[in-house]
């Protein structure tokens, strides 16, 4: 026979099963309220420079674009990065304990030394002077983010602080929309194209399909978040349509659905994320191969009656034959377009004129070669493989990190990116990386887990994990 089991030895069952569930689960519990991180604190702040501040000093203190060809950095960036870079390496060496904890995963691994191979292009590079200038740039961008964010703790949620950061700009850009400089370059005068107090229409769009990214996991939270997420959302779908990017329209539709049905299919599967979107270039390799025919200059044309996409078709034309005279190593990093002497200058009409090749993939062969660009995808294959692991402890932060992921590998087919410096969309895909670090490796379990007055009739065995947990 059982024995009688009281009521108040059921309530310490219950008290008991509640705890391991909530150590089980606390990986994606709800933030503590009113909890802030002095780590996480920093690459908020470099992304609210990037997007906020240094776009409005330029709006109302413009840089000559002579100064932009000999590659002259602003004086608010050569203040703010540095003190940014010395900031984050004095918290780090002061915060020992956190410091001792850390464990680097696989694709900041990879990160760091797609970052050390350009860094190390100085030493060939066309313009070593400049080269090392960009470099050095680049290396306080990476260290005043992924290095605070990797020691920050967890239970912090540092996206919800981009995502306010992302709204801020969205609301600021109004004043600045109607009324306001129209790109006449980069647009017919037939349509809108405003683009806020930034440079051009595409950062607008930018800008704007970020925050609708952004907004989409907020509607799943408290009403307070999700309200303002929804308003957000409405507010980056109209500046999409006003910017009249339409690279930016496009990709925000097929960023969140891709990234759905591949983790779909990675459940259902088990298979890693990197293989299943992997399989995506492959099948259109295979089919270009056997129809004989340029499928995305026959689509751009279908949609916008323009198979050169803008003209970017015929810089591609120019970089590839550049990449064709140094393909092992490249020009070195930065050192090709807007570097007096550069072979950018013997390209033909406005090409000689471009600020990059207007694709990132392009760039980067130009810059480091394809051995840099072999560094770039094992990079890229790394971090897509790692968020499968981030599926495994929360499926929702998983799946709208690999829409900004997918949202950023895409983009980069447009327009170039990877390892630019100061571009914000750049800044938000290194937080967005520092972010799938952090939910690399499971939570440790709460010591409430563990405590236990003695064995009740009926109380449950702690266990450790769950194994779909722990993998």
């Amino acid at each position: 026979m059982h024995p009688r089991i009281s009521e108040a030895d059921r309530a310490r069952s219950n008290g008991t099963r509640q705890k391991l569930g909530a150590s089980r689960t606390a990986f994606i519990g709800p933030t503590p309220k009113g909890m802030i991180d002095k780590f996480v604190i920093l690459p908020i702040l470099a992304c609210g420079f990037a997007v906020i501040v240094s776009p409005l000093l330029s709006y109302f203190i413009p840089l000559d674009r002579q100064a932009i060809y000999n590659g002259d950095a602003r004086l608010e960036n050569r203040i703010f990065w540095p003190a940014m870079a010395a900031i984050s390496i004095l918290l780090a060496v002061q915060s020992s304990s956190r410091r001792t904890k850390l464990t680097w995963p696989p694709h900041i691994i990879c990160l760091l030394a797609y970052f050390s191979f350009a860094g190390a292009s100085v030493l060939w590079s066309l313009n070593p002077s400049v080269s090392f200038t960009r470099f050095a740039q680049q290396a306080m961008v990476v260290t005043s983010i992924v290095l605070p964010a990797m020691l920050a703790a967890r239970a912090v949620d540092m996206m919800h602080g981009l995502f306010l950061c992302f709204a801020f700009a969205l609301i600021l850009n109004v004043f600045f929309l109607f009324g306001g400089p129209v790109d006449t370059i980069n647009c017919s005068a037939s349509n809108l194209c405003y683009k806020g107090y930034f440079d051009g229409k595409n950062y607008l769009g930018e800008c704007a399909a970020v925050a609708f990214l952004l907004s989409l996991h907020e509607i799943f939270h408290s009403s307070r978040r999700r309200a303002l997420g929804v308003i957000v959302a409405a507010i980056a779908i109209i500046f999409v349509f006003l910017s009249d990017s339409k690279t930016a329209l496009g990709l925000i539709i097929i960023s969140p659905i891709l990234a759905q049905l591949t983790l779909t299919v990675r459940k259902m599967t088990r298979a890693s994320p990197a293989v299943i979107l992997l399989s995506l270039p492959l099948f259109y390799t295979i089919l270009s191969a056997v129809s004989h025919v340029d499928l995305v200059g026959r689509m751009a044309y279908m949609l916008y009656h323009d198979s050169t996409l803008t003209g970017r078709t015929i810089i591609w034309e120019f970089a590839q034959f550049e990449i064709g005279r140094k393909p092992l190593l490249g020009w070195g990093y930065q050192s090709f377009w807007l570097v007096p002497g550069s072979p950018s200058s013997e390209a033909s009409a406005w090409v000689k004129l471009m600020p990059n090749s207007h694709n990132g993939y392009y760039d980067t062969t130009l810059e480091i070669g394809y051995v840099g660009l072999a560094l770039l995808y094992v990079f890229i294959i790394a971090t897509l493989h790692d968020i499968g692991r981030v599926a495994d402890r929360d499926p929702d932060r998983a799946r709208y990190l690999l829409s900004l992921v997918l949202f950023f590998i895409m983009w980069n087919y447009f327009e170039s990116l990877w390892m630019r410096g100061f571009e914000f969309l750049w800044v938000v895909f290194v937080i967005v990386v520092a972010e799938i670090g952090r939910y690399w490796q499971p939570f440790p379990l709460r010591r409430a887990a563990y405590r236990s007055r003695g064995p009740t009739p009926g109380s449950p065995v702690p266990r450790r994990a769950d194994a779909s947990a722990t993998r």
